[in-house]
């Protein structure tokens, strides 16, 4: 089983009970299924919840060095493969970097995270970890990717990797990519053709002829019907 199977069982496994983001006070793990409002985060807010997102989405956290390192993280634990795109293709460093504005607590770890790698890799490979190779690169994350298996030394940097991991898959499990490779359909609605004939008959009753036009249709269903003062439907 690979690392992207890995991670999608392990995010399957936690929609029930709340996203993978940690540090987060129980009512923030509330999943908001409200609807979106124009060029900002899911709706459903109050005006200053509205000009809070605003004002978030205005501001940049991380410097341009620092959008490269998160883009190279993020596609190592979850590349694409031939069902879907990475993580940088489902916007998942977009995701993150609403993230660490939305929730401050992150900003400490995640960017003294990244810092540690240009530290450990100019310690050990006389670079920075742009400057690594792919093998190097994997090399560094496999001493921080296992708690379990990692040096006691390594400890900040295994907790910065399991925050950087879980933004990961949280970001992209809810993007329209990660949706797609779950399978996830959410409340999709369906079209009722209405009263099916065998049940009509089974009660002796017919639809009008003069209404079947009328009937529900998928593609008039933002139509509203129109009655007359008698109740005749009328359009």
């Amino acid at each position: 089983m690979n690392r992207r199977e890995n991670l999608k069982l392990l995010f399957t496994g936690t929609l029930a009970s709340g996203l993978l983001l940690t540090n987060c006070k129980p009512e923030d793990k509330q999943a908001d299924l409200s609807p979106k409002i124009s060029g900002g985060t899911p709706g459903g807010r109050i005006e200053e919840e509205v000009l809070r997102d605003q004002r978030l989405l205005s501001e940049t956290f991380f410097s341009e060095e620092e959008k490269k390192k998160l883009n190279v993280l993020v596609d190592i634990i979850i590349p694409a493969d031939d069902e879907s795109g990475s993580a940088t293709d489902a916007g998942v460093p977009d995701f993150i970097e609403f993230m660490m504005k939305d929730s401050p607590s992150y900003q400490t770890p995640v960017r003294g995270g990244l810092m540690w790698l240009d530290s450990y890799s100019n310690d050990h490979y006389g670079k920075l970890f742009l400057e690594l190779s792919e093998k190097e690169r994997i090399e560094i994350i496999d001493k921080i990717a296992w708690p379990e298996k990692a040096a006691p030394e390594m400890k900040s940097a295994v907790t910065f990797f399991n925050i950087l991991r879980n933004l990961t898959a949280t970001g992209y499990f809810t993007s329209e990519i990660g949706f797609g490779y779950l399978g996830y359909k959410g409340n999709t609605p369906n079209a009722w053709d209405g009263v099916p004939e065998e049940v009509m008959k089974k009660h002796g009753v017919e639809l009008p002829e003069k209404y079947l036009a009328h009937y529900l249709k998928p593609e008039e269903r933002g139509i509203v019907a129109v009655w007359d003062d008698e109740g005749n439907l009328i359009g």
